[in-house]
C-alpha cells in the first residue's frame, strides 16, 4: 500500500488525526491525557509549531496545526514516537501504540477554520455508530461543556486559564475581540445541536486538501514536480527565508529581549537551540521557557497580548 501523501511547505495548516492500533484506547485514564498534553506542550517550541486546536477521545486525537518551519512529518513523529515511549513505559507494554501514521489533511483556514474547530470540539458528542442518525442530541449540551481533554473550553471561555502552547488566534475568525469572539463562538455551538451535522471532509480534494483552487494547485504542482512519488516533501526555503527577514525587520527596534527572542521562535521558525547560542543560554530549553512564560503572561497582560499579535499579523508573508 502507497504511503500517504505528504506536502510540506513553509506557513501550511493542517488537520491532523491518528487513532490506536487496532481501534485500542492510546488513553487509558486522566494521567494518560496529561502525559500527552504534556509531551504536545514539548513539541511547540521544539518544532515551532502553532496548535490552533485539538480534541483527545478514547482510541484517537485531532490536532489543527500550523507549521511555520515545514516539518509536519518530523514534529509528528517525534510526538508519537515520544508519547508511545512513555505509555509503554507506565503500562508495561511493548510495540505500537498508534495505527500506522497519522492522517494529515491540509486546509485553507481562512475558508475552513470555523468549520473545522467546531467539527473538531463537537467530536466527544457526536453521534458515532453507522446507521444512527447524524443529529447531535440537545440534551448532549451539558456533556461537552464538562468535557476537559479538548480546546472547547478555551474557545467558550469556559476556562480561566488557556494552555500556553494552545494558540487562540483563531478566534478572530468569529469576532475581532477575545471576549465577543467566545460569545459569538458559543452561540454557533449550541446552534450545533438538534441539527445535522456537516461532515467537512465531503469536501476534501485529493484525498488531501480542503480548501480553495488556489491552495489545491499549488498542492498539484508540489506532487507534479515529485513526479508521482509516494510521498511529496518539500520545504518552501523561500518563503522561510522572507518570513525570517520581515521578523527581523519586525523586531531591530523592539526593547523587550523576550519578545525578540518569542518572534524569532514562533514566528521566524528558527530553532530554539540557534537563538539559546546566540544569546548565551545554555541550551534551547532556556529559550522555550522565555516563549512559553511570555506567553503566559500574554493570557493576562492586554498590551502584552496586542503588541504578540500584531507582530504575528504583520509577520504574514504573502505569496
Amino acid at each position: 500500500m502507497a504511503r500517504p501523501i505528504r506536502v510540506e511547505f513553509a506557513g501550511a495548516v493542517y488537520h491532523v488525526m491518528a487513532r490506536g492500533n487496532e481501534q485500542r484506547d492510546v488513553f487509558r485514564d486522566d494521567r494518560d491525557r496529561w502525559r500527552f498534553l504534556d509531551t504536545l506542550a514539548e513539541a511547540v517550541p521544539q518544532f515551532g509549531l502553532r496548535v490552533y486546536s485539538y480534541c483527545l477521545m478514547p482510541n484517537h486525537y485531532h490536532l489543527l496545526v500550523g507549521t511555520p518551519r515545514a516539518n509536519l512529518s518530523r514534529a509528528m513523529g517525534w510526538l508519537q514516537t515520544t508519547y508511545t515511549a512513555r505509555f509503554n513505559a507506565r503500562h508495561r507494554r511493548h510495540g505500537h501504540l498508534f495505527q500506522g501514521r497519522f492522517k494529515a489533511q491540509l486546509i485553507d483556514a481562512d475558508e475552513y477554520a470555523r468549520w473545522l474547530v467546531e467539527y473538531v470540539h463537537l467530536n466527544p458528542v457526536r453521534p458515532r455508530r453507522r446507521g444512527q442518525s447524524m443529529t447531535i442530541p440537545p440534551e448532549r449540551a451539558p456533556e461537552l461543556r464538562r468535557y476537559p481533554w479538548s480546546s472547547h473550553a478555551d474557545y467558550a471561555g469556559l476556562r480561566r486559564q488557556p494552555a500556553a502552547w494552545l494558540c487562540l488566534d483563531w478566534l478572530a475568525y468569529w469576532a475581532r475581540s477575545r471576549r465577543e469572539a467566545q460569545a459569538q463562538y458559543r452561540q454557533t455551538i449550541a446552534r450545533a445541536f438538534g441539527q445535522p451535522v456537516r461532515n467537512p471532509w465531503d469536501r476534501l480534494q485529493r484525498g488531501l486538501v480542503l480548501g480553495g483552487e488556489l491552495l489545491l494547485d499549488r498542492v498539484r504542482w508540489l506532487i507534479d514536480k515529485k513526479g508521482g512519488a509516494e510521498e511529496a516533501r518539500w520545504s518552501d526555503t523561500e518563503d522561510a527565508a522572507r518570513v525570517r527577514e520581515r521578523v527581523g525587520e519586525l523586531i531591530a527596534q523592539e526593547t523587550d529581549e523576550r519578545i525578540k527572542i518569542w518572534a524569532r521562535v514562533s514566528l521566524g521558525g528558527e530553532r530554539g537551540v540557534d537563538v539559546a547560542r546566540e544569546r548565551g543560554y545554555r541550551d534551547g530549553s532556556a529559550v522555550r521557557q522565555v516563549v512559553k512564560r511570555l506567553e503566559a503572561a500574554a493570557h493576562t497582560n492586554r498590551s502584552l497580548r496586542r503588541r504578540l499579535e500584531q507582530l504575528r499579523e504583520l509577520s504574514r508573508v504573502k505569496r
